[in-house]
């Protein structure tokens, strides 16, 4: 049994980590949190003390680090003793923290694809860029390391898995529906990090169909999704990461991502980006000072921690995945609803913050107790969902099943 988790990152996920840790440290053990600021770190083990979260009396201890330096990551780990550890820092920090992993040998877990920051949405598929790379170290080496066990990637990665081992011969498409219907109340703002968030949106949008990759652009291609709980929204087509792993996975079935926007963040968003200030390339301003505009536009944004105690609404995250059983065309929206006030009440945290953060202590638990201790690299869909599904139920996230399609019959996952 793996034990002792090392949490790398400090923002509004990792706080939703930390409480989930402490909430179940009987299982974890000794728990740990680094970031380049350990006043941070110290905030948010404050903030686990304040809501008595530790399950048993235990260690929760903070460190700093720059997650940028493989030796320094090594280093704590071994210092720590950490068998299992949680990236939920910068996407830019995974490669040197996953290198980190393979040199001592504990288990690694993150939640979005690695990214250059002097690039912007490579060549698909976007894991073959960088993770995959170490795939067959990991596997040399006995290193588990499972990518994307967020929610979108992860749960919905083992939502199309569920679904089409469930219900179906044969899959035919999966489309991956985010839906944040939720509201913080602020003029404009990210749910997350800023420079993540609109690097995101500012590349080609690569999804899969007809076996092959198609392009489009961001807001190119909208539709109306009547989902339950919040209602009928609408979503645009993104590029997202697990588009990358399921197209790899399922090569058969049409592969599709769908994001929730309003008008307003459309707008804004797109005179932002047409002034240059979503550019991450540095200009010079007059007085010959070199600036990035992205990284000025996240400096003058609210920090996404910051919108907690105000949001309201749900979100609702799923999975329409279409096949065939028994020579008959099926369809099932495999989901979850989450509550921006519940998480906030909860953790202290906002809802998005709250669904990417408590799928990769669920992971931890499956890793700590052998079940996901798959000792090579594998994506979510890789990985037994049910056992995922259970703890995930047990701690904040349960899944549900529309069997039929969106509008058919509504019961729990495993009812």
């Amino acid at each position: 049994m793996k034990r002792n988790v090392l949490i790398i990152g400090a923002g509004g996920v990792a706080q939703v980590v930390a409480h989930k840790c402490a909430q179940n440290n009987d299982v974890l053990g000794a728990l740990h949190i680094a970031s380049r600021t350990k006043a941070k770190c110290d905030a948010v083990i404050a903030s686990v003390h304040e809501k008595n979260a530790m399950k048993v009396p235990g260690t929760f201890e903070a460190h700093a680090v720059d997650a940028m330096d493989t030796a320094a990551v090594a280093a704590l780990i071994r210092k720590t003793g950490a068998q299992i550890v949680i990236n939920v820092g910068s996407a830019f920090v995974n490669m040197t923290v996953l290198d980190a992993c393979i040199e001592t040998g504990a288990a690694y877990i993150d939640t979005a694809i690695h990214e250059d920051p002097a690039k912007i949405c490579e060549a698909p598929p976007w894991y073959a860029n960088y993770e995959w790379k170490k795939r067959d170290l990991c596997a040399e080496k006995g290193v588990t390391a499972i990518l994307g066990a967020g929610f979108d990637p992860g749960v919905v990665n083992a939502f199309a898995r569920f679904a089409i081992d469930e219900y179906m011969d044969e899959v035919k498409s999966i489309d991956i529906v985010d839906i944040n219907a939720g509201s913080h109340g602020k003029y404009f703002a990210t749910n997350f990090d800023p420079e993540i968030n609109f690097r995101e949106f500012t590349g080609t949008v690569y999804y899969w169909e007809d076996q092959q990759w198609k392009e489009t652009s961001m807001f190119a291609s909208g539709r109306d999704w009547d989902l339950p709980v919040v209602g009928t929204c609408r979503a645009y087509q993104s590029g997202h990461d697990e588009v990358h792993s399921l197209a790899a996975n399922y090569p058969n079935a049409d592969v599709r991502f769908w994001m929730g926007f309003g008008e307003h963040y459309i707008n804004v968003f797109t005179v932002l980006k047409n002034l240059g200030l979503l550019s991450e390339q540095p200009v010079k301003t007059a007085e010959g000072q070199e600036v990035v505009p992205l990284k000025v536009v996240k400096a003058v944004l609210p920090d996404p921690a910051s919108l907690a105690p105000d949001y309201t609404g749900k979100t609702c995250i799923g999975d329409l995945v279409k096949g065939t059983k028994d020579g008959k065309d099926v369809e099932v929206f495999v989901y979850n609803v989450a509550d921006h006030k519940e998480a906030y009440l909860e953790v202290g945290s906002q809802g998005i913050s709250y669904t990417a953060g408590v799928p990769p202590v669920a992971a931890a638990m499956l890793v700590a107790t052998g079940e996901w201790d798959a000792k090579t690299m594998k994506n979510v869909e890789e990985l037994d969902p049910k056992p995922f599904f259970t703890i995930l139920d047990r701690i904040g996230l349960p899944t549900r099943v529309l069997e039929g399609g969106l509008g058919g019959k509504d019961k729990a996952w495993n009812a």
